[in-house]
């Protein structure tokens, strides 16, 4: 059954035809290959009929360098693609010591990347001082003021190590950050029951832009990448969880088994047989 394209799991995505909802659109995170070029990833998103590209800041568009981020924008606009996103790693709450947040700002503005992910900071929800939520809900919101003067928003990493590890940290920042505009990625915590998750989902609903698509487990060796079919049951609950909206959202996947490009053309059939 592996790479196999399961049936519709039913009606997942907003109605199309209702003018006020919106679809959810499915892409590819580009640090899903981080050995290939630009160029391959977009023909690899071409050939598996995926819509945009989130892209990385770590390879693939470096923080802070204009003119790649323009070169990479040109290249996937040209192949009908979009740009989904644009993927930092900037720690919310380091200040701009490790990293300007003014670098990866203006890599979005050259790829014109409606959206900057940034991360909640370097420590997990259960180590933190009070002192440094403060911390991190200030630098996001400075980001994000900053972001907002060039049409941009800025989104958080759903992800472990940060105050985004659980889904009730999550909302506790977020609800500090009201009315700053930041918004919220979203991913299944690896490791956590699907029921679980969903209720974590459920949690914080109400802040959740777009998602990280993937089927992980944890094993003596760390995180073992599967199939994408094989998490359809635990992607239905997720993906009907989901409220309609009238933006377009972005499923986006992240990692392939074995790292393998052969292997992303399976995954996104799974996906778009998904949000069909």
């Amino acid at each position: 059954m592996h790479g196999s394209v399961p049936a519709p799991l039913g009606h997942l995505g907003p109605c199309p035809t209702d003018p006020l909802e919106a679809m959810i659109r499915p892409g590819l995170v580009s640090i899903t290959f981080r050995k290939l070029s630009p160029a391959e990833i977009i023909g690899l998103c071409v050939g598996s009929q995926l819509e945009g590209i989130e892209w990385g800041g770590d390879v693939h568009v470096p923080h802070g360098d204009r003119d790649t981020a323009s070169r990479v924008a040109q290249l996937t606009r040209e192949a009908g693609l979009e740009v989904a996103a644009y993927g930092s790693y900037y720690r919310a709450g380091s200040g701009d010591q490790d990293l300007p947040f003014a670098k990866v700002l203006d890599s979005a503005i050259a790829l014109g990347a409606p959206v900057v992910r940034v991360w909640a900071g370097k420590c997990g929800s259960a180590d933190a001082s009070p002192d440094f939520r403060a911390a991190v809900a200030d630098d996001l919101g400075r980001c994000a003021d900053l972001a907002r003067t060039e049409g941009i928003s800025v989104a958080l990493e759903f992800h472990g190590g940060t105050l985004t590890d659980t889904a009730e940290s999550a909302a506790d920042l977020m609800k500090v950050l009201d009315g700053s505009g930041v918004r919220l990625y979203w991913q299944p915590p690896v490791g956590l029951p699907p029921d679980a998750a969903v209720r974590g989902l459920r949690h914080v609903l109400p802040w959740v832009d777009h998602v990280h698509v993937f089927a992980w487990r944890k094993d003596a060796e760390g995180i073992l990448r599967l199939p994408l079919a094989e998490d359809a049951g635990p992607w239905a609950q997720y993906l009907d969880a989901l409220p309609s909206r009238k933006q377009d959202r972005w499923a986006l996947l992240e990692f392939v088994r074995g790292d393998d490009p052969a292997h992303l053309s399976a995954d996104a059939a799974v996906l778009r047989s998904w949000l069909a």
